[in-house]
């Protein structure tokens, strides 16, 4: 399972706390956790992930490896600046949003486009003439997060298996 983490590269403490425990119970449950490899949310879930030896891959906006928070396993240098959130998205099955400024919104829109489900903890709402458009699914904890993520993700495996498109 790859499961994408979003946020803001300059978070809340609370926002901080929140990735961190939605990295520790991603990597309990296998999954490898995609972020763009920064600071804020992005270092914090991989701080959480690794302290239940789990596996972070960061997906770079410039060309500098070292670029990469401390807790980043695999680091993807893409030279793309903000393009990379693309890339972030596009790798994952699922996206847990946490907070996050412009450049989170762009993700989610890239993800929703594409239809990677996006988990949303405290993050964007969206509207659609002037009427509230939910293809965020709202959740309250970390758990619950982690939980719908995997559920969408194994539930959609389940489903091309069962059609013969999963190899």
């Amino acid at each position: 399972m790859n499961i994408a983490v979003i946020g803001d590269s300059a978070c809340t403490a609370d926002e901080a706390r929140l990735a961190q425990t939605v990295g520790e119970l991603l990597a309990e449950r296998g999954a490898t956790i995609i972020c763009g490899g920064l600071c804020g949310v992005m270092e914090a879930v991989c701080r959480g992930a690794k302290k239940k030896d789990g596996t972070t891959v960061g997906i770079l906006p410039g060309d500098d490896p070292g670029a990469a928070n401390p807790w980043v396993d695999v680091r993807v240098v893409t030279g793309m600046g903000e393009a990379r959130n693309a890339v972030v998205v596009k790798s994952a099955q699922a996206v847990i949003s946490i907070g996050g400024g412009y450049g989170t919104l762009s993700e989610i829109a890239y993800a929703l486009r594409r239809g990677i489900p996006v988990i949303g903890l405290g993050t964007w709402s969206l509207s659609r003439n002037r009427r509230e458009d939910r293809s965020i699914i709202r959740v309250g904890s970390a758990t619950e997060a982690v939980e719908k993520a995997i559920f969408l993700v194994k539930g959609d495996e389940q489903n091309k298996a069962a059609s013969g498109s999963l190899l």
